[in-house]
């Protein structure tokens, strides 16, 4: 890893920063960032002293800067299964046929095609794999191996063995040469919920009475016609549901039990360290908009202990057969 300080990346979809805090604590250099939401970019000026470029549909290819990592995040709701039941019930096209969100993977293709970065990180909802038939990834694929001529590998990784979060999302990882790649063996560090609550937490994270009893009949009633819905009220010693974007809405699918007291919600800082952000992370918007940007990021000690071996891989000196040749890396 001695040499991580001669890649330049660029954080594409940006959010709150989660790939880059990744990639700047292995010693890389971000030189471009690209994010729309004008709440994520305070957040992001907040801890990185730097606004993001705004809609990356905008930017032509050429304006960006070289580089040699791209990485992103990006958007997952038209793949998610929450997404897709939501357009569903809307009559609204979800996927690639989302023409608002689908539609931006073609954007880091055009990157990809034009900056020929020697490695890429790409990250999405579990679903995605699943998603119209297994159609969708399908063309994922296709695009990036037999289109762009990427080596791809992609794994489902459950952030739960270093977060106390049950959180499975897909990486995808490819490079421009045919380097041999294995993602890391991630060891279970058993993380706990109680180990990341404050200790001292105001009253308006409470659950009022009234939220508190419907919660508890919207579960019930749930539970009458045998399907999972309800609130999640979590084990100490345990780790918790996917923490959301709708988190802000009710907090349910997440709430601590409290003595004597009506369960309550995480506070920001606590779904900060839930989603394994460093302790001196920066919140500087709403807990609305906070619980949002969490719920959307990705956890960054994941992307860095991926981060590790794609490096590792282009670092390898090993000599990789190709038809007709044989490639030296240095």
């Amino acid at each position: 890893m001695d040499h991580s300080k001669d890649y330049k990346f660029i954080d594409l979809f940006a959010g709150i920063g989660g790939f880059r805090i990744a990639l700047e604590q292995l010693g890389c250099e971000c030189v471009f960032s690209s994010e729309w939401d004008k709440f994520c970019q305070q957040t992001y000026l907040a801890n990185f002293n730097e606004i993001p470029q705004g809609d990356i549909t905008e930017i032509a290819e050429n304006d960006i800067p070289d580089h040699d990592l791209l990485v992103g995040g990006f958007p997952c709701q038209p793949f998610s299964i929450a997404g897709v039941s939501k357009n569903n019930s809307l009559n609204i096209k979800h996927g690639f046929q989302h023409t608002a969100q689908g539609n931006l993977f073609f954007h880091i293709v055009r990157i990809l095609k034009e900056k020929q970065p020697r490695a890429f990180i790409l990250e999405n909802v579990k679903n995605l794999l699943s998603h119209n038939k297994k159609q969708t990834f399908e063309i994922i694929k296709n695009t990036l191996s037999n289109e762009l001529n990427y080596q791809i590998y992609y794994q489902v990784i459950n952030a739960s063995y270093v977060v106390p979060q049950n959180r499975q999302r897909v990486f995808i990882v490819g490079f421009k040469l045919p380097l041999e790649f294995q993602f890391p063996d991630f060891k279970d560090q058993k993380p706990k919920i109680k180990d990341i609550l404050e200790p001292n937490v105001p009253d308006k994270y409470t659950l009022s009475d009234k939220l508190w009893l419907y919660l508890k009949n919207y579960a019930k009633k749930h539970q009458s016609k045998g399907n999972g819905f309800g609130y999640g009220l979590v084990n100490l010693e345990g780790i918790t549901r996917t923490l959301s974007a709708r988190y802000y809405k009710d907090g349910s699918e997440i709430l601590v039990p409290q003595d004597q007291k009506n369960p309550r919600r995480l506070t920001p800082k606590e779904c900060s360290r839930l989603m394994g952000f460093p302790e001196d992370f920066k919140i500087p918007v709403s807990d609305n908009q906070a619980y949002k940007q969490f719920g959307n990021a990705v956890v960054p000690p994941v992307v860095k202990d991926i981060a590790i071996e794609v490096i590792k891989s282009i670092e390898s000196t090993r000599k990789i057969k190709v038809p007709n040749s044989s490639i030296q890396l240095s």
